[in-house]
This record gives C-alpha cells, sequence and structure tokens, in this order.
C-alpha cells in the first residue's frame, strides 16, 4: 500500500495543475475494496466533480490554485447508496391523513427529503417509485442546480397487477378513476407496456410488485400478486432497454418467481424460505436482497400519531422479527446484499441507523458499510461512477469522527458529506 501510495504521489505532484480543482485530506479513508484503512489520504478532484488522483498527503505537494478541503481528524468512507427510498413520502403522514394535502404537496416535500439524505451522508439514492414521477422531476431539479439532494436513480411509477400492493387501494370505486392508475398492467404485453413507458418518461430503474404489502390496503405481505411468466416479461424487456430491475417481494413464493425471472434486486424478502436464499445466491446473473431491517423500529413507535391504520400496524409487527432472521440466514447464505431502507417509511434522516441493525443481525461493519458502497455501485452498474474513494468516481465521500470498522454508528452522524468535491452537507461542514 505504501508503494501504491508513492507512486499515485508522483502521478499527482507531475499532472497539471488546471486538472484539479480540489484536494480532500484527513486522518484514514476506507478503501471499500481492500477492507484497509489508508492512513493521510489526500484525494485529488477535477472540474468535472472526478477524482483525478489519491496520494499521501504527508508526500504530496499541490499548488494555491487547488482548493483544500482538509478534514482533520476525521476518517473518510466513500459516499453512502441506499438502494431503496421514496422521496415524496414524507413518514410522519400515514393511512388516509394523505387526502388532507393536495397532489403537488408531495413533491413539495420531496425536496426537503433529499435534503436530509444527503445531510445522513447519502450522495445516491435509488428511488423506488413516486407519484406523478416527483423522482425524475427532482433529480432534473438537482442536477441543474435548482435544488440539492444525492445523485437519484428514479423509477418513476412502480409496477403492479390491478388490486395489488403498487394500485391504489385505499379508495371505494366511486372515487377510482376510469381507466387504470399509471404503472398498473395485467397480462405480458400490459407490463412490456408500462416499463417502455416508464423508460420514456426518464426512469432509470423498474420497480415492479411482485406480492402484496404491508402499507397498502387489502393486501398481504405473502400473496403472490404477478405471475413468473409476468416478471420475466419485464425484466427481459428492462434488459433489453438496458435498465436494472428491483421486484418488491415480501412472500416466499413471489421472491422465487422473481428470482427465477431474472429480476436483480428482491426488496425487502422478509418472508424468503431456504429455497428462495439458494436461488439467489447461486444464480449466474447477480442477485441481489434488499432487506429493511430497521424501519420497523421506527414505524412501531410512531405509525399509530402519524396515521398509520392497525391492519398495517399489524402486518408490519407480524414480518418483522421473521425479516431480520431470514436476514441472518441469506447473509449466512452467500446471498449478494445491498444496503436499502425504505426511507419514506422512516424519516429520511435516520437513514444511517440501519447500519448498526445490520451488524447486530450478522454482518460485520465491514459488510454493511460495503452493501452501502460496493455492492450498491456493482447493483446499480454504476460501478465506473460510485461506490468507492477511486480514480474516475465521483468525488463523493462522508468524513467521521472514529473508527466506522470499530463503531458502524459513527456514520449516524457525519460531520460532512462532499458530493463532486464540493462540502454539501453533514453536521459540522468545514471551511475549504
Amino acid at each position: 500500500m505504501r508503494a501504491f501510495l508513492l507512486a499515485a504521489a508522483a502521478l499527482a505532484a507531475a499532472a497539471p495543475a488546471t486538472a484539479e480543482k480540489v484536494v480532500v485530506t484527513a486522518d484514514r479513508m476506507l478503501d471499500v475494496q481492500t477492507g484497509r484503512m489508508v492512513e493521510f489520504p489526500a484525494i485529488f478532484i477535477g472540474d468535472d466533480g472526478r477524482i483525478t488522483s489519491v496520494a499521501d498527503a504527508r508526500t504530496v505537494r499541490w499548488s494555491s490554485d487547488v482548493r483544500h478541503i482538509a478534514l482533520n481528524g476525521k476518517t473518510l468512507v466513500p459516499g453512502l447508496i441506499d438502494m431503496h427510498v421514496h422521496l415524496d413520502s414524507p413518514a410522519d403522514i400515514g393511512g388516509y391523513r394523505g387526502l388532507e394535502y393536495t397532489d403537488s404537496f408531495f413533491g413539495m416535500v420531496a425536496v426537503k427529503n433529499a435534503r436530509e439524505m444527503l445531510d445522513a451522508g447519502f450522495t445516491t439514492v435509488r428511488n423506488v417509485g413516486s407519484s406523478n414521477r416527483n423522482d425524475i422531476g427532482l433529480k432534473q431539479a438537482i442536477t441543474d442546480g435548482y435544488a440539492v439532494g444525492p445523485r437519484i436513480m428514479p423509477a418513476g411509477f412502480s409496477l403492479g397487477a390491478t388490486g395489488g400492493h403498487c394500485d391504489s387501494t385505499f379508495l371505494p370505486p366511486s372515487l377510482e378513476k376510469a381507466k387504470k392508475e399509471e404503472g398498473v398492467g395485467d397480462g405480458v404485453e400490459e407490463l412490456r407496456y408500462q416499463v417502455r413507458r416508464q423508460r420514456k418518461f426518464g426512469a432509470e430503474v423498474i420497480k415492479v410488485c411482485a406480492t402484496g404489502g404491508v402499507f397498502s390496503r387489502n393486501t398481504e405481505p405473502g400473496q403472490q400478486q404477478l405471475s413468473e411468466t409476468e416478471l420475466r416479461a419485464i425484466a427481459d424487456e428492462a434488459h433489453q432497454w438496458g435498465l436494472r430491475v428491483a421486484a418488491h417481494a415480501h412472500g416466499a413464493d413471489g421472491i422465487k418467481a422473481a428470482v427465477r425471472a431474472g429480476i436483480d434486486t428482491i426488496e425487502h424478502a422478509s418472508l424468503a424460505d431456504d429455497e428462495g436464499i439458494k436461488l439467489c445466491a447461486a444464480r449466474a446473473r447477480p442477485c441481489w436482497f434488499s432487506m429493511d431491517i430497521y424501519n420497523t423500529d421506527y414505524t412501531q413507535a410512531e405509525g399509530k400519531k402519524n396515521g398509520i391504520l392497525e391492519d398495517n400496524l399489524r402486518k408490519d409487527r407480524e414480518i418483522a422479527e421473521i425479516q431480520r432472521q431470514n436476514f441472518r440466514k441469506a447473509h449466512r447464505a452467500g446471498v449478494k446484499m445491498v444496503y436499502g431502507t425504505d426511507a419514506g417509511v422512516m424519516p429520511h434522516g435516520k437513514a444511517g441507523r440501519q447500519f448498526a441493525v445490520m451488524v447486530r443481525w450478522g454482518m460485520t461493519s465491514l459488510e454493511a458499510i460495503r452493501a452501502a458502497t460496493r455492492n450498491a455501485a456493482q447493483a446499480l452498474g454504476r460501478e465506473g461512477d460510485v461506490g468507492a474513494i477511486a480514480v474516475g468516481r465521483f468525488g463523493d465521500m462522508v468524513a467521521v469522527t472514529g473508527d466506522p470498522l470499530a463503531d458502524v454508528r459513527v456514520l449516524e452522524k457525519p460531520d460532512a458529506v462532499i458530493k463532486g468535491g464540493q462540502v454539501v452537507g453533514g453536521a459540522l461542514p468545514p471551511k475549504g
């Protein structure tokens, strides 16, 4: 490692000054690829927001026109990635309380939630379903500088069956629209069309509901709601267009159907059985579990006050412990895991609290951090952009006090959050 840093320092010293605009230094940096701590890193970031070199701050020098972000006493980890969020869902508005607000309210709330995710250290998020394509509009606003937030991989509307978890199930027939809700399809051709339609209007991932859910009405988490043939059609169509697919799947049968159909990530995976776990672990095409094993702590404590119906809280209680046990079982079986919190069910600013729960249920701190960095980047197909502090990737990183490998809870309160070489959030953003 010492030889690598010296070589990198030499390259950095020789590079033209105009190629680099920022250098970030700290006491330590976690290399998630090797699992090792690198002492006294100097991370150079170019005008395009990407890392140009990583050197040893004790030996490298930089010109006065390179802005220095000094994070003395801090440890750097890559910008975190949450693979399952709903930015336009305020956690404190549940059940029928959402009907108190006009439709555009939820798009406005998404701006605040995006800011909270960024302050929590999540520089990239995958938004798996939103109303009115709020996630796509917010991504555009952040990209063009009208709002501040993480890099968003949007899904637009979620796909599902009539009357299923991704359909509107809270209203009587007299208040239903004459035609199907956006994203709802029955049969292979309708669902293929919905894949094409979401992509047409900006979706970068396809979200599908393979089973019933906890926070919908008239569905049970274990119910399979799309056939394996329908799920395969969705996966094949999305893959043809270069998109990956995330399947909401609580129930064992739905999980197995989604895995056999070629779905890329299985969301929740609460009631996975041994066969489903084995199928995912052994599949040739990478198969990932994204298991939100923290949020029940919040929903059971605050849900009733927030307006969540008792039937939804009942389902939440029934699967919580089973999901956590299956998280441990899947991890032991070698299933690839990514970090997904379902933020929106819980406050977005609390997304970092899941790290400690993942460690409590069987992961090492490094494995939990990799789930939110290296693994997530692989599952997104974005290994060239995010997921590590490495040359060519965006200069996204989080500074914390302490050693996250010794105490992963230090990630719950970032001191600084850097996105593309700019300090954008954290508890105590330093002056660059």
